[in-house]
């Protein structure tokens, strides 16, 4: 039951030390403002970082070739390295059991793309079905490349939002002829894509048609593949990894590239990327609580010893109680009661301020790795009971000290 006079007793009581329960109270509700504030830029930056790997497939491994560095096996340094579909069918075959998804692109940069009187250049790319997955792609309206367009070496084009904003001006563009270096594509599909601007700047046709209308017969510029995802992380790390370097292994076999060329053939594996992103986002949550913890300690210590003070500076009137017949928990459960008034009020206001300024200043953050900086609440609520929790225990001690008091020692205390 809620006993207003004793609670107006225990305010009284704090009144009388005013600049010490101030500072004590500060300490703590600084703790949990710090905390607060330190556990939302921290989930801010989680975000962040997830955010960079939504543009792309997590466990994704892409590879792409360049110019050899060594001589191997009679052949000189300098020749440039040229995947071709017979590369990519060799892959597929090795370690179809482990991907997910797989394709194999050619890619031409600066492609001039018109519709009617509107013009632009944009990235075009022979692709297959599986690069909507990797990519992330979000089809808006109509389809993406499929299987038969390959087979059939279909005009057909997939564009980004960009690219229909761009030259579209609000028509729509399924069914529609564009012109890509003054060749007919039908539009089939528009996506959206994570990336931005960036990504919806392009356009997707299929790689069979890209290589008959570009005059590249086999040869692809890179190749991209999924790995099934294990049920443990590190496991999944670990097989991503073991496949990453058979691939690059392999594809050195099939060009005659030196084992330790560095430059002729690449392989970027980003699971492995996003492990060590994780784990440094992980380490700095830890040091964040621990930061937060640490200072919510140096309150509790504070009440802990505003708490021996006021026990001094009452020592006759709790020897008056205990000559009046005042049970030992009587005291104990006094002294507590203004342990925990004084955390739990503090600790709520500073609950309430930071949540409040994360509230007010986290839609405005928006940086490429800090986004929507925001806490818990359940968390920072269990946070502050703990806190109350640990407030008690710290009034524990002198408590406890008072009930231990002799009435006789208590009234001629000075």
């Amino acid at each position: 039951m809620f006993d207003l006079e004793r609670w107006q007793e225990i305010f009284e009581t704090l009144s009388k030390n005013k600049l010490r329960t101030f500072l004590t109270g500060l300490s703590v509700a600084s703790g949990i403002f710090i905390l607060v504030i330190l556990l939302g830029f921290s989930e801010g930056i989680s975000n962040g970082v997830k955010s960079q790997f939504e543009q792309d497939a997590t466990n994704k491994i892409s590879v792409w070739t360049g110019v050899t560095t060594k001589s191997y096996k009679g052949l000189n340094p300098g020749r440039r390295v040229q995947l071709k579909n017979s590369t990519f069918n060799a892959i597929e075959n090795q370690y179809d059991d482990y991907f997910e998804y797989r394709t194999r692109d050619y890619m031409i940069w600066g492609g001039t793309v018109t519709f009617k009187n509107e013009s632009g250049n944009y990235r075009v790319r022979g692709t297959m079905p599986d690069n909507q997955f990797i990519e992330n792609a979000d089809i808006g309206s109509g389809r993406f490349v499929n299987q038969s367009d390959i087979n059939e070496s279909k005009k057909v084009a997939v564009i980004g939002n960009k690219v229909k904003t761009d030259i579209f001006k609000g028509e729509d563009p399924i069914n529609q002829n564009i012109q890509v270096f003054g060749m007919n594509f039908k539009v089939v599909g528009v996506f959206y894509d994570p990336g931005g601007d960036r990504e919806e700047g392009q356009i997707y046709i299929p790689i069979s048609t890209a290589q008959k209308v570009f005059n590249q017969g086999e040869n692809i510029r890179n190749m991209a593949f999924t790995v099934k995802m294990a049920d443990d992380f590190d496991e999944a790390v670990k097989r991503s990894n073991a496949i990453a370097l058979g691939v690059e292994q392999k594809i050195k076999e099939i060009h005659t590239v030196a084992p330790d060329d560095l430059s002729a053939v690449r392989v970027n594996n980003t699971l492995e990327q996003a492990e060590k992103i994780y784990s440094l986002v992980a380490t700095i949550r830890a040091v964040f609580w621990f930061v937060g913890i640490g200072t919510i300690i140096a309150g509790i210590v504070g009440v802990g010893n505003i708490m021996l003070i006021i026990v001094k500076e009452r020592t006759k009137e709790i020897g008056i109680r205990k000559a009046l017949g005042a049970l030992p928990m009587s005291i104990v459960g006094m002294i507590l009661q203004e342990a925990i008034f004084v955390t739990m009020f503090s600790g709520l206001f500073g609950l309430i301020l930071g949540l409040g300024l994360l509230e007010l200043v986290g839609p405005q953050i928006e940086s490429d790795f800090i986004k929507h900086p925001q806490v818990d609440f359940n968390i920072a609520i269990t946070t502050v009971f703990l806190l109350v929790f640990a407030g008690a225990i710290a009034g524990f001690i002198p408590a406890y000290r008072a009930a231990k008091i002799k009435p006789i020692v208590a009234l001629r205390d000075e």
